[in-house]
Formats: C-alpha cells, sequence, structure tokens
C-alpha cells in the first residue's frame, strides 16, 4: 500500500507519530493514553482522517489491535524526525500530515487549516504558538523524504529539517490544542482539565 518508488497521488496521508518510549511516563506509550471520552489518544486521531492513514512505531505489539498499518522507522534512533521521514516515505499521496501521539487536543479543523495553506511555493505548513514553531503538527510534501532522510545521520532536531526548506507558519487560534502529554503532571491536568471531553 505504501511505498516511496513511483509518482505520488494527489490527496493527503494521515501519519500518527508513535516512535518514542514513553520513559516520562513509566513506560506507558502515549499513544494509548485514554481520554475522558474512553478512546486512546491514537484512536481519536486516527479518527481525523478518512483517507489513507498508518502510525509510524518502533513498538509495533503496543498497537497491533490498531485496524491500520505499522511502520517501523527507516533509520532507528533518530527520534521525531526519524519517524517524519518514515511518514514521507511510506506515503503515496503527494503531502503528508504528521501528528504526535501525546498532543490529544487536536482538531481535524486543524489539519483543515493546515490543508488549505498548501500552495506551489512550499513543501511544509506547520503551527506556532507564542512565536514558536509546533512542527509535530505539519502538513508535509512527500518529496522532503529523499533530503531528510539523507540528513538523519547527522540526528537533526525537526526544527532544524523545516528551516532548510520552503515552509509558512500559521499562528494558532486554539495554542492549548498544541498540548503534548509528556510527563505525568502533564496527563493529570488533562484529566482534570478535560474531563468533559473537549477532544472533539
Amino acid at each position: 500500500m505504501y511505498g516511496k518508488r513511483g509518482f505520488p497521488v494527489k490527496g493527503w496521508t494521515l501519519v500518527v507519530l508513535a516512535g518514542g518510549r514513553a520513559r516520562r511516563l513509566g513506560g506507558i506509550p502515549k499513544g494509548l493514553l485514554r481520554l475522558p471520552t474512553g478512546e486512546t489518544v491514537v484512536e481519536h486521531l486516527l479518527e481525523l482522517s478518512e483517507g489513507p492513514r498508518f502510525v509510524s512505531t518502533n513498538d509495533p505489539e503496543a498497537y497491533e489491535r490498531l485496524d491500520v498499518p505499522l511502520v517501523a522507522d527507516v533509520m532507528a534512533e533518530r527520534g521525531a524526525p526519524g519517524g517524519v521521514v518514515t511518514a514521507l516515505a511510506m506515503a503515496t499521496t503527494e503531502w503528508v500530515v504528521v501528528v504526535a501521539c501525546d498532543m490529544p487536543l487536536v482538531t481535524r479543523e486543524m489539519i483543515d487549516v493546515l490543508l488549505a495553506h498548501r500552495h506551489q511555493g512550499i513543501d511544509a505548513v506547520c503551527f506556532s504558538r507564542d512565536g514558536e514553531l509546533e512542527p509535530l503538527l505539519g502538513c508535509f510534501r512527500r518529496e522532503l523524504c529523499h533530503d531528510w532522510e539523507a540528513r538523519l545521520e547527522g540526528h537533526p532536531s525537526m526544527r532544524e529539517l523545516i528551516s532548510g526548506v520552503r515552509f509558512d507558519v500559521v499562528e494558532s487560534a486554539e495554542p492549548h490544542r498544541l498540548m503534548s502529554l509528556n510527563s505525568p503532571a502533564d496527563a493529570e491536568s488533562f484529566w482534570s482539565e478535560g474531563a468533559s471531553g473537549t477532544v472533539a
């Protein structure tokens, strides 16, 4: 279904990055944390698209019950950049929307904003909040994988990769929705503040 060879088709693919080891969450995969609605974060994120979608993960056993392809990183131990490059390399569509599995408040409306900002003169669209780029919810042209894969040897950050291409930045109208669950304190805060089920 996926692969870097061939001309990319129109449209877009959704990829959830779930490659982290969740050391700060006691070993629990962040994508499997449950929302107030009862579904896991990764399930919520996958529901944001009806088109091609898969999970980029180096822990396939944790996500094997999902009814989507699970893809391992093209280069191990490269963190989020490795997952993004994998997403681009394995998709067959011209554009790829990438979202980290620890961002439970992302909505389809946010993805639509990124997609609406695509044009011929750019290769990537990302949100910013308080002037800071948020690279782990972004829309990327698939052909970036060729250059970015070669750069993984140097352990670049996502911001370093994006700074070297043509990109647009959209200031988020709801910056709180770019929150990540990176620690037990983050999770506790989300449970207490999001108990009403504000993920949709």
